[in-house]
């Protein structure tokens, strides 16, 4: 199966499904999903042989007939078109900038069954992870099976709606641990949080990171890929701080 049909089987999952009442004519959903996966790739830019750079913020206008019919629908069919196109991305090895989002808008001056896709690039601190390889510039985390490429300097992970990462762990502060990428080299740093930060096993206030550590608040693991292979620090090298808070 090819990816164009990959990329519609999804979305049309979903039509069988929640939104099957509200699509009965007009803009259909898998028109959509072929829509945004044109948009994607005839706006990649290739920044270098490992590295293609595709939009992330993608809006679709709709006529006022067709954007009445979506509007009870329209917050999870955005979530399963973004989800459509990180898959798309993940097959061609596409790379994000940060978020995928799709949004939809009302104009009044589109038929019903005509639509418009526009696109943007968006930089946040992190994007989908999609088959693109780690480097130590954008970095990996692999969040208990969630994976996130890193795409700004510093990303917080924690439990509250405020950190880049969201958490659902009981054990971890609101705004728990920081990590911060620059010139090709990344630390970790514990936000104050209540039960503490561990890198592989030994509570941290602050610490390097290396390809393959594994960082654990509350009862989330969290591990750093780099594909940097330089050796680990040894442990008389970590900033264990003064009261292991």
């Amino acid at each position: 199966m090819g990816a164009l049909d990959r990329f519609e089987k999804r979305i049309e999952r979903a039509v069988n499904g929640v939104f099957a009442r509200a699509f009965r004519s007009e803009v259909q959903p898998v028109e959509l999903a072929s829509a945004l996966r044109k948009e994607t790739d005839t706006s990649a830019q290739v920044l270098s042989r490992q590295r293609t750079l595709v939009p992330n913020a993608f809006t679709i206008a709709l006529g006022p007939g067709d954007h009445d019919r979506i509007a009870t629908w329209d917050d999870a069919l955005g979530e399963e078109l973004a989800d459509a196109v990180t898959e798309h991305a993940r097959q061609q090895h596409y790379a994000f900038l940060g978020p995928v989002s799709v949004v939809f808008e009302r104009d009044e001056e589109l038929e019903t069954g005509v639509f418009n896709v526009r696109s943007a690039r968006v930089r946040g601190s992190i994007a989908p992870a999609t088959a693109a390889s780690a480097t130590p510039e954008h970095p990996v985390l692999d969040v208990d099976g969630s994976r996130y490429q890193l795409t700004g300097r510093a990303t917080v992970v924690g439990r509250g709606s405020e950190s880049d990462v969201v958490v659902d762990d009981p054990g971890v502060s609101r705004r728990h641990v920081e990590i911060r990428v620059e010139a090709g080299r990344a630390s970790v740093r514990d936000l104050g949080s209540t039960n503490g930060t561990f890198l592989d096993g030994r509570r941290v206030e602050s610490a390097p990171l290396v390809d393959g550590a594994v960082i654990a608040v509350g009862r989330t693991r969290i591990t750093f890929s780099s594909r940097d292979r330089t050796r680990r620090p040894e442990t008389s090298e970590l900033d264990l701080g003064g009261d292991g808070r």
